[in-house]
């Protein structure tokens, strides 16, 4: 824990001592479940190629519903953001209302981070869940969608996912000091969406979509499964529930697209890469998130 990380959490601890809360944790009153990140977290959808809206189908959404479903209802603060990098959550006030998700938290012209974190001291005793999905957005620049492959793109990542690692240390710090050592932060990655991009542009899809193996299981996952255990949160590795590491010799028939790596189809069936080039889940995507968030908090 660096210096800065360990400032960041008196502060959360400050915000704690100094908001309005009464009697023990224990006592009655709503429970909530905070949600915090980008796109993913305000439950985004594509309607087209270039348009889209966020949506209660989202996971975060889904996984209110399951609280209640399991006789354990929290009600959804949602700060989710979408387009938002890890630094963006950290320092950019508030968010641009059309990428919020519906029924969002108050920001109160704060940076996501600063705004969740103070909802969370606020409510000490009654957050019953935590969910970050956040680090898409800051890798996003080193494999352009309808692009050829960066020669430097490696490099990029390895730059991007260093910055992620001390963004996403200091979120969880303050998470963490304002929330208390019970509460379950579940942090979440992606499904591996560029396999779509085996079924786009030749050979040059098919060298991005082997890439993007890599960059997810060995960079990205590997750094934020780090980040999250650092502060006893549960990591949900979303890109091996979606069947991302299938070797790509593997294949299957696609009702779509015929004769493709399974992994492929996965990709094809949990987000929406392969039909308008999105790389938002599905309807299904969302699911499957929920289920997994709604598994690792032991909520069911």
């Amino acid at each position: 824990m660096t210096i800065r990380h360990v400032v960041a959490a008196f502060a959360a601890l400050a915000a704690v001592a100094g908001c309005s809360t009464t009697g023990s944790p224990a006592e009655s009153g709503e429970r909530y479940y905070v949600s915090i990140g980008d796109s993913y977290a305000a439950g985004y959808q594509p309607t087209s190629a270039t348009s889209g809206t966020t949506s209660t189908e989202g996971f975060a959404y889904q996984v209110a519903e399951k609280t209640r479903v399991h006789g354990v209802p929290m009600r959804l603060a949602n700060f989710g953001c979408s387009g938002v990098t890890s630094g963006q959550v950290l320092d950019e006030p508030g968010c641009d209302p059309a990428a919020l998700g519906p029924d969002p938290a108050d920001y109160g012209g704060l940076p996501q981070a600063r705004a969740a974190t103070r909802f969370v001291a606020e409510h000490r005793g009654r957050v019953g869940l935590i969910t970050v999905v956040v680090g898409g957005n800051d890798i996003r620049p080193c494999l352009p969608i309808g692009a050829p492959l960066r020669d430097d793109a490696l490099d990029c990542v390895d730059d991007a996912v260093s910055r992620l690692r001390g963004n996403l240390a200091e979120l969880l710090t303050e998470l963490r000091a304002a929330a208390g050592p019970d509460v379950p932060i579940i942090g979440l990655t992606y499904p591996d969406m560029l396999l779509g991009a085996w079924l786009r542009d030749g050979q040059r899809g098919k060298d991005i979509a082997a890439a993007s193996v890599g960059v997810f299981r060995d960079r990205l996952n590997t750094a934020l499964r780090e980040e999250y255990s650092e502060v006893g949160a549960e990591f949900v590795d979303i890109t091996a529930a979606t069947g991302a590491y299938t070797p790509l010799d593997a294949t299957t028939t696609d009702p779509a697209h015929g004769v493709v790596p399974q992994a492929v189809a996965k990709a094809c069936e949990f987000t929406h890469f392969c039909s308008v080039g999105d790389v938002h889940p599905t309807v299904h995507g969302h699911t499957l998130i929920a289920e997994r968030v709604v598994r690792a908090a032991h909520i069911a």
